[in-house]
């Protein structure tokens, strides 16, 4: 018996569309890093792209729990000394909701040029509209 490994040129990709309304952060960006890299399909190779496009809606309304709302902390560096500049996860969903689902989905996919390019079919908008529905995404609901 062989092993399978999957070629560029067999993948089938898929769109899906994902509300985050009151879904718990965390739990959402594992469903939504696994369906982009293809864990979730028999045809799994680690070293191929194999995953579908995920269109997340309503980023403003995703939740956190515990004190995270207050506590948790988001870094960025201006890569010049004492260019640390830091902001709590209440100012980073008022200002850019979208950072706080890119960042944890960024952070499951492998750091590598295939992360980077996996990363890339996630898209995340702050409220119920979206640029895709000419790609016709399937409503998906994961258990969480």
């Amino acid at each position: 018996m062989k092993t399978f490994a999957l070629k560029k040129e067999e993948v089938q990709r898929q769109w899906f569309i994902i509300d985050a309304s009151d879904k718990v952060l965390g739990r959402l960006a594992t469903k939504v890093a696994d369906r982009i890299r293809g864990k979730d399909k028999p045809t799994f190779t680690p070293h191929t792209d194999g995953g579908d496009y995920v269109v997340v809606i309503n980023a403003e309304k995703i939740k956190v729990t515990g004190n995270k709302f207050n506590d948790k902390k988001y870094y960025k560096h201006s890569l010049y000394p004492g260019g640390l500049k830091t902001k709590t996860f209440r100012e980073v969903i008022e200002k850019n909701p979208e950072r706080v689902i890119e960042d944890a989905v960024k952070g499951m996919l492998p750091k590598n040029k295939l992360g980077k390019s996996m990363v890339k079919k996630l898209k995340v908008f702050p409220g119920s509209e979206h640029d895709h529905e000419s790609q016709q995404p399937i409503e998906w609901n994961p258990e969480l």
